[in-house]
């Protein structure tokens, strides 16, 4: 177990556990049970359309909703039954910041669409008057609540996630998406263009068997880069082992809590919470605090986080879906016994979808990276911005060359496998980040369907224009010098 610090680049912290199974350091090899041959077969076509988008989690379901809103004709293709992907059916249901440090809102567009459509007793947070407020009181207050950092108040809600559900369906139904559930993408169909592949649609398992998809652009929202991945696009996948960035695990809640009674033993016992925390370590092993969530009486287990899992592969999945659910009976049965406000306890859900955090990154023609930070500069082709990870920073610009594989023609990725470095990965892997990204994605991919262009040729001035009507906040005007030109390759090669 390692416990990570708390500085200006890592706003989290929190014990992560190691796996206990490694051989001289890598994962247990598998038994070697030969091949089978696979014969060829004809896919029907399942679907003709102008934008494709690989999955529903809150970057598909934002790209999905934009490009329709933009004209183009859209399907949205999820493998689960429900919309939201970690914001939902993982349980991430602490929305981080959305405000800078100086309390302006700069997640906007679909976010707060969402946000302005949710009932009120689905979302809990500070109130609008309060955010960038560093009145100590309001600080000490929100911060145990998931809402104040560096003593600040924050717009970082926790919110129901069935609402959101719910309301992430309707948006995209509203506006005549194609909404396919209980299928998975397994290939993409790429042909050979002038340039290199092209990506053409995707052939896709359901219950019906294999069937295919055919757009003109493709968006892959599947959180892991499968996509791209598997039509060739160079990616990264390093990763910093001690950090909660990159760590898996699969959250759940408790209800029949008092979740006020246990901030005020948290905060006002600071000795008895110690003991407390370094009784459950010692008893259970995998531990982990909860968080507030949208109700007093539930309260919410993001961890216990674990490290040296790779989200890639199948026994890894596996092993770590089981240590969280062993976790869970393990937690209850402590924070019951011990735990103020939790006397009356009950396991209400674990995630119905696992919490990875990192697969892979989008190698793209640029890319958010870490030392662009102390910049604070708009980049040319910025198509969202993002809060900094704290005070010491402006906020900082996302480019869409981050969402354009530096090679590959007829795709676009968006959501926590955009291009950036391992450093910026931490925050862009966030649910508003994924938002913004999804929803500039949805809009390129329309953009280049109505403008007969590769997604890398779309006019910049016209995505920002676009953009800016659909809400998102850009430090730019419609009034910007239209460019024609796409992202330039040569950005990123310095500094990544």
């Amino acid at each position: 177990m390692r416990t990570t610090q708390r500085s200006d680049e890592r706003i989290l912290c929190s014990d992560v556990f190691e796996r206990e199974d490694l051989v001289d350091g890598k994962s247990p090899a598998r038994p070697d049970w030969g091949f089978w041959d696979e014969p060829g077969r004809r896919l029907p076509i399942y679907h003709r359309c102008d934008v494709l988008v690989v999955g529903g989690g809150p970057s598909g379901t934002a790209a999905a909703a934009a490009a329709a809103k933009e004209g183009a004709s859209v399907t949205l293709l999820e493998r689960y039954n429900h919309l939201g992907g970690l914001s939902t059916g993982g349980l991430v249901i602490w929305i981080d910041r959305m405000t800078d440090w100086q309390g302006q809102l700069v997640i906007r567009g679909f976010a707060e669409e969402l946000f302005d459509r949710l009932p009120a007793d689905a979302v809990a947070g500070p109130p609008h008057a309060d955010w960038g407020s560093q009145n100590p009181a309001k600080a000490a207050h929100w911060s145990q609540r998931t809402a104040a950092y560096h003593g600040i108040v924050t717009w970082s809600p926790t919110i129901d996630p069935e609402r959101l559900k719910l309301l992430s369906q309707e948006i995209v139904l509203e506006r005549g998406v194609k909404l396919v559930y209980h299928a998975w993408a397994a290939e993409p169909i790429v042909a050979q263009g002038p340039e290199g592949g092209v990506v053409k649609g995707v052939a896709f398992e359901s219950k019906e068997g294999r069937m295919a998809i055919l757009a003109t652009v493709v968006v892959d929202a599947t959180g892991d880069g499968d996509l791209f991945a598997r039509a060739g696009a160079a990616f990264d996948n390093d990763i910093e082992e001690a950090d909660i960035h990159h760590c898996m695990n699969t959250a759940w809640l408790f209800a029949g809590v008092d979740m006020d009674r246990w901030i005020a033993f948290k905060a006002g016992q600071p000795e008895a919470f110690a003991a407390f925390m370094a009784e459950g370590r010692a008893t259970c092993g995998l531990f982990e605090r909860p968080f507030v969530s949208w109700r007093n009486d539930v309260a919410l287990f993001m961890g216990p986080r674990q490290t040296g899992y790779s989200a890639l592969n199948v026994d890894d999945l596996t092993a770590v879906e089981v240590r969280s659910h062993r976790a869970m009976e393990r937690h209850l049965a402590h924070y019951r016994a011990h735990a103020p406000g939790f006397e009356n306890a009950y396991m209400m859900l674990s995630a119905p979808q696992i919490g990875v955090r990192h697969a892979r990154r989008l190698k793209g023609v640029d890319a958010v990276l870490r030392r662009r930070w102390p910049e604070g500069t708009a980049l040319p082709d910025e198509i969202g911005v993002t809060p900094a990870v704290s005070p010491k920073f402006p906020n900082i610009s996302i480019p869409y060359g981050a969402l354009v594989p530096e090679r590959l023609d007829g795709l676009l990725a968006c959501g926590r496998h955009i291009s950036c470095d391992t450093n910026s990965h931490g925050f862009m892997r966030e649910i508003p980040q994924c938002w913004i990204t999804g929803q500039a994605a949805g809009v390129a991919a329309a953009l280049a369907v109505a403008q007969g262009v590769p997604p890398r040729q779309v006019d910049i001035g016209r995505l920002q224009a676009a953009l800016a009507r659909q809400g998102v906040y850009l430090r730019c005007t419609q009034e910007l010098p239209q460019m024609s030109q796409s992202p330039q390759p040569a950005r990123a090669a310095a500094g990544r």
